[in-house]
């Protein structure tokens, strides 16, 4: 695995970046399902392209290399990755999760790990003491975001790997809203990172897909087995599109929270909005902690406006901005968490996260931040009520 100083070059060059057979700058598509074998019994380096593929096999040797692990694993969705990462725990064992995480998490845990005796608990993993007082020896791990969704809530990560480690916890980052450009947990002391790399990995609203990071060979193992048991893998053409976008990482992520800072300012100073949340503004809470462990304030931003506003107009006079499922991609979009991405946690704990009715999620593009505070403006205005 080569090894660059600079992070942007690793993104263009690192892990398997060519083909060793032709000497193509780009991985080829190797859609193919099973390889000719030269005899029986004899060991071979590809057999069956559930078990290993060359394209999937250079998109997770790159995902490797950029979150600095002992090696990557690349599946068909964001929840197919985790779903392995959880398929390492048993009967009997229970999860901490952190507050306002990804409703699809939150879904997984509690409608289908459930079944199987996985359990779960919300936890405030912002504050470290409730963090450790909730570790009781059923716990075998903690799930963290931070930036958390979609409130943008911040964790100290060397905090809560350190705590996780005490009590002999395996730590998991989702690292999808920041990417390994602004974050690297692994850094921090986590076992592993899990991307839905449909996001900012991919950056063009084109490919879904997953990827697994670990920090530990004993993890490798496990969850290479788990992934070519159970199956859920990125195709060949899906993992030469993640590897496409992955080279232009830098400079879009770049663009993204320029665009996302400049935003985040003037809703701070618009008098239509009651909150901004925001981890690159000063007055963030967790704005601090955030520097320490992240390059800048990321390309999410979520708001919520006064009382005098119908939020129904609000989406309805976007004109630039799409109201879309998902985020991260070169197009800014906007949504509405309590309906959409959280609507499987149910009203009453989402109200208690603080995920309100009048939450609005956006994931800011890479079009000129003016046009798209243009946007935003006269949007706001024509939703007063």
């Amino acid at each position: 695995m080569k090894h660059y100083s600079h992070i942007e070059t690793s993104f263009i060059h690192g892990g398997i970046s060519t083909d060793e057979h032709t000497g193509a700058v780009n991985v080829p598509i190797y859609q193919t399902s099973t390889y000719a074998q030269k005899n029986i019994g004899g060991e071979v380096k590809w057999e069956y392209s559930r078990t290993g593929n060359p394209t999937r096999a250079a998109l997770e040797s790159l995902i490797a290399e950029l979150e600095g692990g002992d090696a990557g694993f690349a599946f068909g969705s964001g929840m197919a990755a985790l779903t392995a990462v959880i398929s390492l725990f048993k009967t009997g064992d229970k999860i901490l999760i952190s507050s306002n995480v990804y409703g699809g998490t939150y879904r997984v845990l509690d409608k289908i790990f459930s079944n199987f005796g996985i359990t779960y608990e919300i936890t405030d993993t912002t504050r470290e003491s409730a963090f450790e007082k909730a570790i009781t020896p059923d716990v075998k791990a903690v799930i963290i975001e931070t930036p958390a969704n979609p409130l943008l809530t911040v964790t100290d990560l060397e905090a809560i790997a350190r705590i996780a480690h005490k009590h002999n916890l395996v730590a998991i980052a989702d690292n999808t809203f920041m990417t390994p450009y602004l974050q690297r947990p692994l850094e921090f002391g986590f076992d592993i990172v899990v991307h839905s790399a449909t996001k900012y990995l991919g950056g063009h609203s084109d490919v879904v897909a997953g990827l697994v990071v670990t920090s530990k060979p004993e993890h490798s193992k496990q969850i290479a087995f788990i992934q070519n048991a159970t199956g859920g893998v990125a195709g060949p053409f899906d993992s030469f599109l993640m590897i496409r976008g992955i080279k232009t990482l830098a400079v879009r992520m770049d663009r993204h929270a320029q665009n996302a800072h400049d935003i985040a300012e003037y809703l701070q100073l618009n008098s239509d909005v009651k909150t901004v949340y925001y981890p690159g503004l000063t007055s963030f809470k967790g704005h601090d902690i955030h520097k320490k462990q992240a390059k800048n304030g990321g390309a999410m931003i979520s708001f919520e406006l006064t009382e005098n506003h119908d939020i129904r107009k609000f989406f309805g006079s976007l004109k630039l901005i799409t109201l879309a499922e998902s985020l991260g991609g070169v197009e800014s979009l906007v949504c509405h968490p309590a309906s959409m991405t959280h609507a499987s946690i149910p009203r009453d704990l989402r109200v208690k996260l603080g995920i309100t009715d009048n939450l609005i999620r956006l994931s800011v593009g890479i079009e000129n931040a003016s046009d798209l505070i243009s946007d935003i403006k006269q949007a706001i205005e024509n939703s007063r009520i």
